[in-house]
């Protein structure tokens, strides 16, 4: 009988796991059945939950710009902005119509190398990527407790808090994800909307009180004269600062990675999502554009009307201007609901990079065997970012200046690995301009990332903590999965099944061969020395199994078994597959199932350490051939009496 505690504990256990990732609805459907399209959301619904990461930086980007170029800020945002307009959008546009499933530059590249080092490859990226979400998610929860312990109208007890009310957003912030992700999405919509609307009304006040106060202008652009000499000056100041200014490019990969949820057209398949890439198209160009006009717009306003002293450290505009802004030109009240508004849309923007991070991390590290099954299902993902997500905090102090250069890095890499993949994508298309213009574009990206690296080496050695943290966690799931069955379907050709039904009749005895020379001699010479090892009568015949090891590195894929008649009486079942005990027992089970009856195959020992064989096994998919298959075989079938029988001699 089931205890009450029992069954509170399963029906945890079944909420926690609850469906595969809402991420990943489109993946695979049932076999032999179209692969499931997901309904999705209107593209510009979509664009507000980009947006929340994307037009949040608009909280503290102003102030960045001005510590980092000073005088010279809206001359550097608008060399950031025909960076993002010139150079990041068609690169995201291209990587929309190359990569529709939402894993971005990284399944581009991901085709072109296979075996470990693709593997390793994408670990580094999935690493940078999770540098770049899970730092938008404690950056922009730590600028957004910064809105809150400032604001004068906020409790006393409230000032100097600013760590624990990071941490307990960033709590708040899983707790919509473990409620559902439509949620997230409607929320973000509401934010998106009402943030947006502000900073217009505070754009059109900076702008009214700089066209009413002509000498403003007059002494700014006499300043920047005095300063810098010279327009070719200013420009070649801009374009050295520029890279500082990088945060402003952060919405692009998330407006990738959550592309599975826009709606795609009436005619949408999987393989060809029409529709979607349109909508996300339309989605990238809109949040550009938008956020072009507010980036120029709230950089000219903050430099020309903010004293230089306040965005210093400790200044009443630090990480704050636009805030500024709206408590000094539109009175407290004003103020106050603009600091409620950016202390949401701030605490929010982690929505976007937690549903990249539940879309990105799924579709690679289970399939490599790098991550448990449950990695798979939202809810217990959803814990284990958070929970990260606490420790960067801690880690950083809830500082919004420390995390930044590890931001930028991330965002930068992401951006150069998209670059360099649509330039070969256009250059295997045989498409000659396009190759050129995206080799330029990927030059600029490449060069601001060195640039930010050698003036903020902590965002690469932020990244490489995630790089070794996900690849030591990987290496340690795969083997700790190893001996799991990782074959998702076995599919015989006719003469296989032939093979099969035939031998069904009697007692059923594989022979795992490895292939050599496969002449007369040696099937002949192979089915005398098992006759003689296992004292097997001369009237019982054999099939053959020949595994042709492929990618080693794969983990899970599904089994086509193929036979053949070989010099007119040596019947042979030939595989491919990543591993060759996990296909001989996927082979083993489906045979059973099939017939009713228990199959037997016949090994000989592998020759050398066990060790070294494991390891061989482990890397390459060979090596302990036959005590491995059998605990394939133990842990997929724990009833002793329906298992295939596995002989060794």
């Amino acid at each position: 009988m089931t205890t009450p505690v029992q069954a509170r504990t399963s029906r945890l256990r079944a909420w926690m796991l609850e469906g595969l990732s809402d991420m990943a609805r489109h993946q695979k459907g049932a076999p032999g059945e179209p692969k499931p399209v997901h309904k999705g959301q209107r593209w510009w619904r979509v664009m507000c939950l980009t947006g929340v990461d994307y037009f949040s930086t608009l909280g503290y980007q102003p102030g960045i710009a001005a510590l980092a170029a000073g005088l010279l800020s809206p001359v550097a945002t608008i060399v950031l902005v025909i960076v993002t307009l010139a150079g990041a959008l068609p690169v995201y546009r291209r990587v929309a119509e190359e990569s529709p499933h939402g894993q971005g530059s990284i399944a581009m590249l991901e085709r072109l190398l296979s075996f470990w080092k693709g593997k390793l490859f994408v670990l580094t990226l999935l690493g940078f990527a999770a540098t770049d979400f899970l730092i938008t998610i404690t950056l922009s929860a730590a600028d957004s407790s910064i809105h809150l312990v400032e604001n004068p109208h906020v409790p006393g007890f409230l000032h100097g808090q600013q760590m624990l009310v990071t941490l307990l957003l960033i709590a708040l912030l899983g707790a919509v994800f473990l409620k559902g992700f439509l949620e997230a999405i409607g929320v973000a919509v509401a934010l998106v909307g009402v943030y947006l609307a502000l900073n217009a009304v505070v754009v059109i006040v900076g702008l009214w009180h700089i066209a009413t106060e002509s000498h403003v202008v007059t002494d700014w652009s006499t300043a920047l004269t005095t300063e810098h000499g010279n327009a070719l000056a200013m420009i070649g100041v801009a374009l050295i600062v520029f890279p500082k200014l990088a945060l402003g490019l952060s919405g692009f990969e998330t407006g990738v990675a959550v592309m599975p949820h826009v709606e795609g057209a009436p005619g949408d398949t999987e393989e060809k999502p029409a529709g979607r890439i349109r909508g996300t198209k339309k989605l990238l160009t809109t949040a550009a554009l938008i956020m072009s006009v507010f980036l120029i717009s709230t950089s000219f306003i903050t430099t020309l009307l903010i004293p230089a002293k306040e965005f210093e450290p400790g200044g009443e505009a630090n990480g704050r201007a636009l805030a500024y802004l709206s408590h000094q030109y539109l009175g407290g009240a004003f103020g106050t609901v603009y600091d409620v508004a950016t202390i949401a849309i701030l605490w929010f923007a982690g929505a976007s990079a937690m549903a990249g991070l539940l879309n990105l991390m799924p579709q690679y590290l289970p399939r490599y065997g790098m991550a448990p099954h449950w990695a798979r299902a939202v809810r217990p993902m959803v814990i284990v970012f958070t929970l990260v997500a606490f420790l960067v905090t801690w880690i950083f102090d809830a500082d919004v200046d420390a995390q930044g250069g590890a931001y930028a890095t991330g965002v930068l890499v992401l951006i150069c690995s998209a670059s360099i993949a649509v330039t070969i994508a256009a250059s295997r298309a045989g498409q000659r301009r396009w190759t050129i213009a995206f080799a330029v574009i990927s030059a600029v990206f490449l060069y601001t990332t060195a640039l930010n690296v050698v003036e903020r080496p902590d965002g690469v050695k932020i990244g490489a903590c995630f790089i070794a943290g996900i690849i030591i966690l990987s290496l340690a799931s795969r083997l700790a999965r190893a001996f799991e069955l990782r074959v998702t379907g076995v599919t015989l050709d006719d003469m296989a099944e032939r093979f099969v039904r035939d031998i069904s009749h009697r007692t059923i005895r594989f022979i795992a061969n490895e292939p050599d020379q496969r002449d007369v001699a040696e099937y002949r010479d192979k089915i005398h020395q098992i006759r003689a090892d296992n004292d097997i009568p001369p009237e019982d015949d054999f099939v053959f199994v020949e595994v042709t090891v492929g990618d080693p590195s794969e983990f899970e894929a599904g089994l086509n078994v193929r036979g053949e008649v070989l010099h007119g009486r040596y019947r042979v079942l030939t595989l491919e597959s990543s591993s060759v005990p996990n296909a001989l027992a996927a082979l083993l089970l489906h045979v059973r199932d099939a017939s009713g009856q228990r199959p037997h195959m016949y090994f000989e020992w592998t020759e050398g350490t066990p060790f070294a064989n494991f390891l061989r096994f482990f890397l390459f998919g060979q090596g302990e051939v036959a005590p491995v298959t059998r605990e394939v075989l133990r842990v997929a079938e724990p009833d002793r009496a329906n298992r295939p029988r596995v002989h060794v001699g």
